[in-house]
């Protein structure tokens, strides 16, 4: 018999945080032992309110929720983006309110508890900017070497950005949390642009959620069509690109994808470069900024019908 994999959510939902947070649940592989909250999608206060809302949904409301950093470690918060995810992040469905609370714990604290009392035991998946992970890191030296793992949906190694034409949205959130995060002392898996942008949802794929006849897919029937619209209009696109669920699917089935391995520096500068993931493909010099750091799973291509369905597969329930 095999012991399900402990993991860690950190995130800001979001719509694609809904989706990746009840295909988690939804599958055995896998024991959601906390949801840690941070801003992006939605200010940070939202985003603790949507994961309480989405625990209950999904009738897991034992699973603690931490809420996470306000703002970024050495800039402003850039702001929500209703025009993503509604303004309630939550595709303006506007939930009532939750009936439980988070913890007491900062979302940081309750990082470096769940790792340093489980060694080697819990892989923190990051969905949103890394301030927290970064203050965890900065709080607790020995946190990173106590986690198994990091699996976090952010950058773009090899082609551009969404949130600019050089960054990824989640990282030009807080590039200097961003650049503390890929030093860390544990595995990381980057699932980025590189790969994300390849999985794709059709509207075909979307509609059978319509179908689904469980709480959570009936949340995400009522959600997603104002994702799939923000496509449609921003680009001219019929579908979703697969970001947050990435790294479910990673964790699932890893065999439905490929990568590379090099270290990674975020450009925390403030050029029109600010944000983006830089691989060092080749370090010749041991004195390079890049030459102390472990490389870092890049994820370069995947099976995306393969992951698609193994998904609809999971919130079908």
């Amino acid at each position: 018999m095999t012991t399900s994999r402990k993991i860690v959510i950190d995130t800001d939902p979001g719509i694609d945080d809904a989706m990746a947070i009840f295909y988690a649940l939804a599958s055995p592989e896998l024991e959601v032992v906390g949801l840690t909250t941070i801003f992006g999608n939605v200010e940070t206060e939202l985003a603790t309110t949507n994961a309480l809302r989405l625990l209950e949904i999904a009738g897991r409301s034992d699973i603690p929720v931490a809420h996470g950093a306000d703002k970024p470690l050495a800039m402003p918060y850039r702001g929500a983006v209703a025009f993503v995810h509604g303004s309630d992040g939550q595709g303006d469905v506007f939930l009532p309110p939750p009936t439980t609370a988070p913890v007491d714990a900062d979302a940081a604290d309750f990082l470096i508890r769940a790792a340093m009392e489980s060694p080697g035991e819990i892989t923190l998946v990051p969905l949103g900017p890394l301030t927290n992970v970064a203050l965890a890191m900065q709080r607790e030296p020995q946190f990173t070497s106590n986690l198994a793992e990091i699996v976090l949906m952010g950058g773009s190694a090899f082609g551009g950005g969404n949130a600019s034409p050089a960054a990824e949205a989640n990282i030009l959130n807080d590039p200097e949390a961003a650049d503390i995060v890929f030093g860390a002392e544990c595995p990381i898996v980057m699932a980025g642009l590189d790969v994300t942008e390849q999985t794709v949802m059709t509207t075909d794929d979307l509609a059978q959620i319509d179908t689904f006849d469980n709480d959570r897919a009936r949340h995400l029937a009522a959600i997603v069509p104002y994702y799939a619209n923000f496509y449609l209009e921003r680009h001219e696109f019929h579908g979703i690109f697969v970001h947050d669920s990435s790294t479910i699917s990673y964790l699932l089935a890893p065999e439905h994808y490929s990568w590379v391995e090099y270290p990674i520096r975020v450009d925390c500068g403030n050029s029109f470069c600010r944000g983006k993931t830089q691989t060092a493909v080749h370090v010749s010099d041991h004195e390079s900024p890049w030459s102390e750091r472990r490389a870092t799973r890049i994820l370069t291509q995947v099976d995306s019908r393969a992951v698609v369905a193994l998904e609809l597969e999971r919130l079908r329930g």
